[in-house]
């Protein structure tokens, strides 16, 4: 089993939705678990065009070789209707191996550590939420490189405050359950 790293974006549609059912399809998988998901980010488009993106970052341990999790991305990507009409193109959702254990990888289609991985706050912020004694394979520590990103505009999104229905218990038969809002 190997640990690995994927950045989600998405800056069509409803790309906060798209990032969480992305997670989930990622979760349904049978050769992968995910360990952890960072908070969700509100970001400018960088060599891009469009709305803002928003990103996460997710940690995963899974079975399937380098080029096998990237071939599930790719398919994950086109489910929710991703299209490549150009270069950095808006996008419905990307996926991006980040890091793939300890691997260094330089292939035509295939880069791993991501190759920009250390110029964008999108990438870095989330990946050192989650992991901040994190060590990229042949740069170092990741969080050396968030005063490097510091120009670019990421904001890290709320997370829900959905209300939780409050059951009536036997002993408080006059307890009413509290309302409960619709977040996404």
């Amino acid at each position: 089993m190997t640990i690995a790293y994927l950045g989600l974006g998405a800056n069509l549609g409803d790309a906060r939705q798209t990032l969480k059912d992305a997670v989930v399809c990622l979760a349904q998988q049978h050769t992968i678990s995910v360990l952890a998901k960072s908070s969700v980010y509100r970001t400018a488009p960088i060599d891009s065009s469009g709305d803002d993106y928003f990103n996460c970052v997710v940690k995963l341990e899974t079975s399937l070789p380098a080029r096998s999790l990237l071939r599930l991305c790719h398919h994950i990507e086109l489910q929710f209707g991703r299209e490549r009409p150009y270069r950095n193109a808006p996008r419905t959702l990307d996926l991006d191996i980040l890091l793939y254990g300890a691997s260094s990888i330089d292939e035509a289609d295939l880069v791993v550590p991501h190759p920009r991985m250390t110029e964008r706050a999108f990438v870095l912020v989330p990946l050192v939420e989650l992991e901040p004694d994190l060590i990229l394979p042949q740069r170092g520590r990741a969080d050396a490189f968030i005063d490097e990103v510091a120009d670019q505009r990421i904001e890290k999104v709320a997370a829900c405050q959905c209300m939780v229905a409050a059951q009536p218990s036997a002993a408080d038969a006059t307890a009413t359950p509290s309302t409960k809002t619709d977040c996404r």
